[in-house]
């Protein structure tokens, strides 16, 4: 089988259902941002962090995988074919990582930058794109009917992402780099 279909050279995708929408269409945009966070992390897990979190890691790459594929079937196209959903398990697993992790953190007394080891670096630009992730699937939500696990799962991965970079840096000895607002007249 090809990987090329040139069913989309007109600007349409097909949704998983056999529906056509345009590729700048809502639910495409929401289930390829996603798309985009599993890529990114996939590319932090290339950085060959520390099993713990690439264990993490790891399961997050698979939820983010059943949820792109919940977002690209609308409810009313699913029939009797289950989409694997992401459920209040897979939040409760980010949570106990955080609340875990946390124990290990000094507290947060500042806003930090997206800054440090190189790991760090990338799980902040994955975070980033996280919420990106939220915010179109919040936009998706306007319009069509969306399963609230994933915005709360999405929420939760971008706290996760937050706390794992400043995990990765505790663990690479690298200091957090706090936020420092200009002073007044500084020119900045």
């Amino acid at each position: 089988m090809k990987i090329y279909t040139k069913t989309g050279d007109g600007g349409e995708t097909s949704l998983l259902g056999g529906a056509r929408v345009p590729k700048d269409d809502a639910r495409v945009e929401a289930y390829g941002t996603v798309d985009e966070l599993n890529a990114l992390i996939g590319a932090v897990r290339s950085l060959s962090p520390d099993p713990d979190l690439d264990r993490h890691l790891s399961r997050v790459q698979g939820e983010l995988f059943s949820l792109g594929a919940e977002l690209a079937s609308p409810r009313e196209s699913r029939g009797r074919r289950s989409v694997p959903g992401v459920g209040a398990a897979g939040v409760e697993e980010l949570e106990q990582a955080i609340d875990r992790w946390e124990e290990e953190l000094p507290p947060l007394r500042a806003f930090v930058l997206p800054a440090g080891a190189r790991i760090a670096c990338a799980l902040h630009v994955a975070r980033a794109a996280g919420r990106r992730a939220e915010r179109r699937v919040v936009a998706l939500g306007r319009t069509a009917e969306v399963d609230p696990h994933i915005l709360t799962y999405l929420n939760r991965l971008s706290d996760f992402l937050f706390v794992a970079a400043r995990i990765a840096n505790r663990r690479a000895g690298v200091p957090d780099v706090p936020w420092h607002p200009p002073s007044p007249g500084s020119g900045s």
